[in-house]
């Protein structure tokens, strides 16, 4: 067994959250901004320094690969450099900082390969300044078509296929990730629960399904001062209690079920005028497709009117629940046994590329702790211990596959 060096892990993850760094020890970096070319340019000089060769496919997806003695697809490491605003310096990055380490230890210890292996820096997994998030990782698993994700703008007017020719890193589609053994993303948890259980090391077995729904309530607008509440067709009261309906429908169904009312937009938001219309959206994660479905059916026969308002819930999208390969799962938590960490099954709500990537390689992930569950804010945090044992079970984990799959051992795709 060999282990990370910790220390040199924590230089690295302090390296990179200097990119879009922000004043309470946050990081702004978002999708193909300036910010983002910096460490995607400190990404590809490590890489190069270890001697991976380097490849950037049409989505501006990197490829750093070190060749093994065999000319077989590789095992990949990897997730994403882009944050969302004012996020945490771990989100995403770290899946890359300890594949690099990984290679590292590899090297520093003269390991000989006979599997070659891959990081890929995935663009636009947040979807921050672009949507949809995990655009990249998506349309190379034909989840997405190229074309309108091209043509996905940001708050400033500018398209993704503007920002990714400006930023030097469009390459060609013959570079895209299309065959490989295995595919590991390592990630904070972004969630409580490891750290609620005490606990070391997540293996994630999958990725929650999802559906979202947007629900649009019309009324009527009219003077806020003279028109009697008996008269009134207000939306925002009829939407409080479709929200606290759903609260407490929902809340029957299933104690492992999460909803959220993410989002709500009031028309025409002005303090002295009764709304005419308010439209929100409501996000429901499961990983079974029967609880789901009974969310749905809850959001379909919602009244069609109440207080002179219409009532109308539209499906924006969903997914079904992602499954990772059971066999690489193993092998991960197997790498926690011989470490001695403590180690969770469990599943991920939040999405990751390895969901998307899960259709096309073989795919698992690893989660380490996020103190007091925070993520996608300034104050998401990890211990650098905890980052290390990460590390330390994503290169176990490499190691065993590539010995696996030098012996002609191979998985197939669930």
């Amino acid at each position: 067994m060999y282990k990370c060096n910790s220390r040199r892990l924590q230089e690295l993850i302090e390296q990179f959250s200097q990119f879009g760094a922000t004043e309470n020890g946050g990081v702004t970096r978002l999708s193909l901004s300036n910010e983002d070319v910096l460490a995607r340019n400190y990404f590809c000089e490590c890489c190069e320094e270890l001697g991976m060769d380097i490849k950037v496919d049409d989505m501006g997806n990197i490829y750093a690969i070190l060749p093994g003695k065999k000319d077989v697809p590789p095992i990949v490491m990897g997730s994403h450099l882009d944050s969302v605003e004012k996020g945490g310096k771990f989100d995403g990055v770290l899946g890359i900082l300890t594949a690099i380490e990984a290679i590292r230890t590899l090297k520093e210890n003269e390991i000989e390969l006979d599997i070659p292996l891959m990081i890929v820096n995935f663009t636009n997994e947040e979807g921050a300044r672009f949507d949809p998030a995990m655009m990249s990782s998506g349309v190379i698993s034909s989840k997405f078509e190229k074309e309108k994700m091209l043509q996905s703008v940001d708050k400033k007017g500018t398209s993704f296929e503007e920002a990714l020719q400006a930023s030097g890193y469009e390459g060609d589609q013959e570079n895209r990730l299309k065959e490989a053994l295995a595919y590991i993303e390592l990630h904070i948890e972004q969630g409580p629960v490891l750290e609620a259980k005490q606990l070391e090391i997540g293996v994630v077995e999958g990725v929650l399904g999802m559906v979202c729904y947007e629900i649009t309530v019309t009324g009527q607008s009219n003077h806020a001062g003279t028109t009697p509440m008996s008269m009134r067709q207000d939306p925002m009261i009829v939407t409080s209690k479709i929200m606290t309906h759903l609260y407490e429908e929902l809340g029957k169904i299933d104690e492992q079920l999460v909803f959220t009312f993410g989002r709500v937009n009031v028309s025409p938001n002005i303090h002295t005028v009764i709304p005419n219309n308010v439209t929100f959206t409501i996000d429901s994660r499961h990983q079974n497709p029967q609880i789901m479905q009974k969310v749905e059916d809850i959001l379909n026969n919602l009244p069609t009117e109440e207080m002179g308002c219409s009532i109308k819930p539209v499906k924006l999208w969903g997914r079904e629940t992602v499954y990772f390969d059971t066999k690489i799962c193993n092998e991960v938590e197997r790498a926690c046994q011989s470490f001695g960490y403590s180690a969770h099954r469990m599943f991920s709500g939040a999405g990751h590329d390895a969901q998307y990537i899960a259709s096309i390689v073989p795919s698992a992930m690893i989660f380490v702790p996020s103190i007091n569950g925070k993520s996608h804010c300034e104050e998401e945090e990890t211990t650098f211990e905890d980052c290390a044992k990460g590390a330390d079970v994503l290169l176990e984990t490499v190691l065993t596959l590539q010995t696996k799959f030098s012996m002609g051992e191979t998985y197939t795709l669930n």
